[in-house]
């Protein structure tokens, strides 16, 4: 019972820290599109939609943990933790559109600048520096369990290198009155936001595309279930990620036809090893007597 209670504790005291953050950003963002309006900064409010989408990407992660704790049912089967995997995609998705937008928005202010108030847009990207800088904190330990969470947490350190790119960009023109420099730093950080969420978002792809886990060989899986004793052979096997903690397998093994007697040790000791060897939690072993196994089937898949 204590063990239950521990991990509701956790995940409420998550929720009010991805909440706090979703307030922080939303002040933050109001405040630097008057301010860029004001200054006539597109640098600035290129920031402040990156802290908008971050806000936004806080709320669907934070709707998406609550729906993923919600066991199975006879509707979903498999339970709903893909849920933050899903949010995952439709955040990236619309960084991704983001990124775009501002790159347009930049190449038109190359063609025609426009001024911009130097000292309004310094003070505004320090006082943001600051507030990406605490919403970070409140989510790092998070981002490390939660592909949502790790997707806002680099965000916000996105946010906190615009911040300091538009405090660059706001000196020189105080300096030198260099305007072009905020359509360049414009792209930058449009730049950076297509960089990082194309990176990100092949993962959760992959996820949902039901691939096997990066991190595990899957030929070495398998290689895994051939050494155990009695095992002649492993056919139609497919190996995937539930969600980005869990991977699960299935395959057809084949068992030497004078060790069928003990089949059901052979499939204890496939499931064990798996777990032991590769962290493989879930596993669905159909056995085959050698005499009456497939015709030639293929190693992966159906």
């Amino acid at each position: 019972m204590h063990h239950g209670h521990h991990h509701h504790g956790d995940a409420e005291a998550g929720d009010a820290r991805v909440t706090a953050a979703v307030a922080i950003n939303m002040a933050l963002t109001l405040a630097q599109v008057v301010g860029g309006i004001l200054s006539g900064s597109l640098a600035l409010i290129a920031d402040a939609l990156h802290n908008f989408s971050d806000a936004i990407a806080l709320i669907i992660a934070l709707c998406a943990r609550k729906i993923a704790r919600r066991p199975a049912d006879a509707e979903m089967t498999f339970g709903y933790a893909r849920a933050e995997i899903v949010a995952a995609l439709v955040n990236y998705t619309t960084l991704i559109v983001l990124g775009l937008y501002l790159g347009y928005e930049a190449i038109l202010r190359f063609i025609e600048p426009q001024g911009v108030d130097g000292w309004l847009v310094v003070i505004i990207a320090g006082v943001a520096l600051a507030i990406d800088a605490a919403t970070a904190a409140l989510t790092y330990a998070m981002s490390k369990t939660s592909v949502n969470i790790r997707a806002a947490f680099l965000h916000n350190l996105a946010d906190a290198l615009g911040s300091v790119a538009v405090i660059v960009a706001g000196s020189l023109i105080i300096l030198f009155d260099w305007r072009l420099v905020d359509p360049i730093v414009t792209l930058g950080i449009a730049a950076y936001i297509l960089w990082m969420s194309f990176g990100e978002a092949g993962h959760v792809i992959r996820i949902l595309m039901l691939g096997s886990p990066p991190g595990i060989d899957t030929d070495a899986v398998l290689q895994t279930i051939r050494e155990v004793d009695g095992v002649a052979g492993v056919h139609n096997s497919r190996f995937w990620q539930m969600d980005e903690r869990h991977s699960s397998i299935d395959a057809h093994v084949v068992v030497d036809s004078g060790d069928w007697a003990r089949a059901d040790g052979i499939k204890a000791s496939i499931k064990r090893v798996l777990q032991e060897r590769h962290g493989i939690e879930h596993s669905t072993i159909e056995l085959e007597l050698a005499s009456n196994a497939c015709d030639a089937p293929p190693v992966y898949g159906n």
